[in-house]
């Protein structure tokens, strides 16, 4: 019944294109609207979304039980650890049936007399789609900055908020990129403004308090659009930064926060291929820099003496197999984050050379320095989770590396650690390498048989590393018998910085061959079912997922590809679309015939062919800011043309939403809720 409903066809458009004497036709290249306001493409992607909802009709209590699942396990009452910032300490509530959370202060960790500071609940009542970017109070403590966003743009809007009245103040700041940094005379605030054709932040104004956005400063403008652009403040709180970040360079501009109307100077000479995280503590600025040093180097110079690297003091030198990943500094420590063989550790040093490793048992987690904004801590927050160990927040003694659980989250329902069992195994490449995969299932429902459906997951660029972190929802599908897998793929820094360039530009294919030959090899080892097998991505990943199922179609019974980057080519050929100057370092430039040919070869749109592809569910947002909604569009269309297959198609665009998907703590379960009944529903009877 479901194969026999008649999916929209779209109607063909040839659009001609000739780059490097190449000849290329885009017969949905019409699909495309910057300001999303064509009739017949809105009629297109609601008649998408009615398919959609047809074909799982027959499956709508499924998705009903998976939501109500997942829900379940959320304890509706909650609240985050308290955090000393300053005089006051802050948390975050939520409560009920709500969305959103509300944010207090109060004088002690105890939160006596706490002071409701924004409830964002209000906040959000009257949109469909609502984001809090930023909520910073002032040096003073008097006065709230918060920005929001309200379409998924990305676009944010700053307000400020008196705390002794709860009144707002007449400051509204439009078009920025969603970060308030103060000046320390609590009147002055810096923020980026973006681009609206491109989305790039790319002006830093200064606004003063009680004056029109009009009259604002201009006091930096980035002229090469490579470069992403943001704000923070040292840690120190006595120098206010512009950060600047193309793919593989770096860039910082200083301030006296002292003195907010004075000019910003740059730190370093800017130099291609010099990338590094900086820090600034009293005399020092610290810097975790790649120079001469591809997984890093910590080093420290004096504040006067940091723009001549001759003047460098080393502090942990590059090691080929360790990779530097971020710096805390305190008053009595500083606290290092390394990653070996894909494994997160901390060590904590001394300022007089002593150190100390702190780790974690678990065969695969993942564990981040949390919020610690006070440098005067005798203990450091540590963020800890694994595949069955849900989130908690410990507090780790500086001196003497004593873990303190300070909450873990809570699971509701007959959820229990010990029933669920995670490994994490290496598998060859075709080329030799060795890919970490990181796996996880229930103990009572898993036999090394070759019998459980298996689900991969994959994203593999930017350098982003996709940890083994704890999911809730995903329990819905172990305990119905799947074996949920991470493939950390080339294009990650799993395995250090040269895992990350062997997955991109001219070594982009690797990536894709890293997923597939993880799949063969997982069937081979039993831990699935090779008629079981689905996969998963989202955004870059969704290009993974677009590009596998060229190479490997067969290998995968269902498919879930959200907000999917899939006509790379085309996207990358034209500057006027969000984003894409600064890719040019991860993708490669296709102005350039090498790059064109590169990207040609793998581009998902433009190698489908008429062949059988698998079950596929491709979802996007229209007011996606990353990758616009036309990208999915146009290859949904183009691939029900080619499929020779009578499997499914769906296409379901979230009319309210961007790149993020849906707002809300709920919300976006409904998503998760479709992508696994759309999968369950594809397995035997016998199997769901």
């Amino acid at each position: 019944m479901t194969k026999a409903l008649t999916p929209p066809v779209a109607k063909k458009v040839p659009y001609h294109m000739e780059n490097h004497g190449h000849q290329r036709t885009d017969n949905y290249y019409w699909m495309r609207d910057d300001n999303r306001q064509d009739e017949e493409i809105l009629a297109h992607l609601k008649a998408e979304n009615a398919y959609c909802e047809a074909v799982m009709k027959p499956h709508a209590a499924l998705k009903a039980t998976l939501f109500e699942e997942m829900k379940g396990r959320i304890v509706k009452d909650d609240s985050s650890v308290p955090v000393k910032d300053g005089r006051y300490w802050y948390t975050n509530e939520v409560s009920g049936e709500e969305e959103y959370g509300r944010h207090y202060r109060a004088l002690n960790e105890n939160m006596d007399n706490k002071e409701l500071i924004l409830d964002v609940n209000e906040l959000a009542k009257e949109h469909e789609f609502y984001e809090l970017a930023e909520l910073i109070v002032s040096p003073n403590d008097a006065l709230l900055a918060y920005c929001d966003d309200t379409d998924g743009r990305r676009i944010y809007t700053a307000r400020f908020k008196d705390l002794a009245t709860g009144a707002l103040l007449e400051d509204v700041l439009v078009e920025t990129e969603g970060q308030i940094v103060w000046g320390n005379d609590n009147q002055s605030v810096f923020y980026v403004k973006k681009d609206l054709q491109t989305l790039l932040g790319f002006q830093v104004y200064r606004h003063v308090l009680g004056t029109p956005q009009s009259e604002d400063v201009l006091v930096y403008e980035e002229q090469d659009r490579q470069f992403y652009m943001g704000l923070g403040k040292s840690r120190d709180e006595s120098e206010i930064f512009i950060y600047l970040s193309a793919t593989e360079t770096s860039d910082v501009l200083y301030l006296d926060a002292n003195h907010p109307d004075g000019e910003f100077k740059r730190l370093l000479a800017r130099q291609e291929g010099h990338e590094y995280g900086l820090e600034k503590f009293g005399d020092y600025y610290y810097l975790l820099s790649n120079s001469d040093a591809k997984n890093f180097r910590l080093v420290r110079a004096v504040t006067d003496e940091v723009g001549d690297p001759s003047k460098w003091q080393e502090i942990i030198a590059h090691r080929d197999d360790v990779l530097l990943e971020g710096l805390e500094l305190f008053d009595s420590h500083f606290v290092i984050t390394e990653r070996e063989k894909g494994q997160i550790r901390f060590v904590i040093h001394d300022y007089q050379g002593a150190s100390y490793q702190l780790g974690f048992d678990d065969a695969c987690y993942y564990a981040g320095v949390a919020y610690n904004p006070e440098p005067s801590a005798q203990s450091v927050r540590i963020s800890y989770s694994s595949l069955t160990t849900p989130s908690s927040i410990y507090e780790c003694d500086l001196v003497t590396g004593e873990k303190t659980l300070k909450k873990q989250m809570k699971v509701l329902g007959d959820f229990n650690p010990t029933e669920y069992a995670s490994e994490r195994v290496h598998i060859t490449a075709r080329d030799g390498e060795e890919v970490p995969v990181s796996i996880v299932y229930r103990k009572s429902c898993f036999k090394k048989d070759g019998t459980n459906p298996l689900l991969q997951y994959g994203y593999g660029a930017y350098g982003f590393t996709i940890d083994p972190v704890f999911s809730s929802s995903t329990l819905s599908l172990l305990d119905r018998g799947f074996v949920y897998v991470i493939a950390h793929i080339r294009g990650s820094e799993m395995l250090g910085r040269r895992w990350y360039e062997h997955g991109k530009k001219e070594h982009k294919e690797n990536s894709f061959n890293d997923f597939v030959d993880v799949t063969r090899a997982l069937v081979d080892m039993q831990y699935g079912d090779a008629g079981k097998i689905f996969a998963s991505g989202g955004s870059a990943g969704g290009l993974l997922m677009g590009a596998v199922i060229n190479q490997a179609p067969e290998l995968y019974l269902g498919i879930g590809c959200h907000v999917p980057f899939l006509d790379v080519l085309t996207t990358m050929l034209d500057e006027s679309i969000p984003l894409t100057t600064n890719e040019y370092d991860e993708w490669g430039n296709p102005n350039d015939k090498e790059y064109y040919d590169v990207i040609l070869s793998y581009s998902p749109y433009d190698n489908l062919v008429a062949k059988r592809y698998p079950n596929t569910l491709v979802t996007t947002g229209l007011h996606d800011s990353q990758v616009q909604y036309w990208e999915p569009m146009k290859w949904v269309a183009k691939l029900r043309e080619l499929k020779t297959d009578d499997n499914l198609l769906v296409f379901k665009t979230d009319m309210d939403s961007g790149h993020g998907g849906a707002s809300g703590r709920f919300k976006s379960l409904h998503e998760k809720a479709l992508e696994m009944a759309f999968f369950i529903s594809l397995l035997p009877e016998s199997a769901r």
